[in-house]
């Protein structure tokens, strides 16, 4: 079946469900003056949905997400939600970007045009490509999936289904972070003959064995506390997801505490998370989450992949590989520990940004990626 094209738009049914969902929200009391320190500062996110449902203006944001090409591709029995803009430029090369969690596929919105036309943004058109920006399965707009086995691996089949079959790309490139990051060193590894690089901002890896340096050490225990300390979400929903997805499918604010502290905790933002997102940025990305119900496919992509054996134990990604490290950047290995998996070709570490880098450093990370694909193009 052909590329359905697709437009959002949301009810306005939904959108007054919103208002009076968030009208009637029952808050917690907090501890005085704990701020942040038990999870989501109930202030704050009072403030933030008070803004959502008073100040903010979904139809303005829905009209800029609308102003490029979207569409809905059937493949595996799901319907895959993404953009696809054709580059102006000598000869686009085709790019499949890939979002994670609690992110969506409005962080890449912003790149859209400097990616497709440099020249329109004082670039070099030789740079140009063609993007392709699909919602995980189950995420925001796209269909949900109605059976197990929907981790990283099968994702990443179905994306390069999409890339090959669907669209017509015998090469292309790949850039992630998060299970963006995971899903497109899978495919790396499982798809060496179509993917000419792959391109991550964000990358696993362990120190290898015998490796007792001090600097080791230290970035060992930096880990195994950021561990104890910042993974209980990745527990909850990789073992009882929906415990959590019916909590959050009924109240706006629930699902607004539990993405925007990881935006806090995961960002440069020196603990004030709107030093770095502005309110609508916020809102805009979890109206991916909110607006279309889809929170329970995201949750549930945590435990599929405990279960999914290749998520994390693929052979060695024989692209070439290009990383840009961020400084915040919670998971932070190092080149040594990762290079018996990956054919590192470039490695920048920047000296600013985190987790969420389209959105934190755009400049930055559209530099990278471009350098990088110069070399396999």
């Amino acid at each position: 079946m052909p590329p359905r094209p697709f437009s959002i738009h949301v009810p306005d049914a939904v959108l007054a469900d919103l208002r009076d969902r968030l009208a009637r929200t029952r808050w917690p009391d907090p501890i005085p003056d704990t701020g942040w320190d038990y999870g989501a500062d109930v202030g704050y996110i009072q403030e933030l949905c008070e803004y959502w449902r008073t100040g903010y203006n979904w139809r303005k944001h829905e009209t800029a997400l609308n102003q490029y090409p979207q569409f809905l591709s059937t493949v595996d029995g799901v319907d895959l939600h993404y953009w696809h803009v054709r580059g102006r430029g000598p000869n686009p090369f085709p790019l499949l970007l890939v979002h994670g969690w609690p992110g969506s596929i409005y962080e890449f919105h912003h790149l859209i045009g400097p990616l497709t036309d440099p020249a329109a943004f004082g670039g070099d058109p030789a740079d140009s490509f063609d993007v392709v920006i699909p919602a995980l399965p189950g995420y925001g707009f796209g269909g949900k999936p109605t059976e197990r086995g929907w981790g990283p691996s099968r994702s990443g089949a179905a994306f390069d289904r999409l890339m090959t079959e669907e669209l017509g790309y015998a090469r292309y490139g790949t850039q992630g972070g998060d299970w963006g990051g995971i899903i497109t060193a899978r495919m790396g590894a499982a798809y060496p003959e179509h993917i000419a690089g792959v391109h991550l901002n964000f990358i696993i890896g362990q120190p290898p064995a015998g490796d007792d340096s001090e600097e080791t050490k230290a970035a060992a225990a930096a880990a195994l506390a950021f561990q104890a300390a910042e993974t209980g979400y990745s527990n909850v929903q990789g073992t009882k997801p929906m415990s959590l997805a019916i909590a959050q499918a009924d109240s706006p604010a629930g699902i607004a505490a539990w993405i925007v502290e990881k935006f806090r905790t995961w960002s440069d933002c020196g603990g004030d998370v709107e030093r770095v997102y502005t309110k609508d940025q916020l809102l805009t990305n979890i109206m991916f989450y909110w607006a279309p119900n889809s929170v329970a496919g995201p949750a549930r992509m945590y435990f599929e992949a405990r279960r999914d054996p290749a998520a994390f134990a693929w052979t060695k990604v024989t692209p070439p590989v290009g990383v840009a490290l961020f400084a915040k950047e919670p998971w932070q290995p190092r080149r040594s520990w990762v290079e018996p998996r990956f054919n590192i070709q470039r490695w920048t570490e920047f000296p600013d940004g985190g987790h969420f880098a389209a959105m934190e450093q755009p400049q930055a990370l559209l530099e990278d990626v471009r350098a990088f694909f110069r070399t396999v193009r």
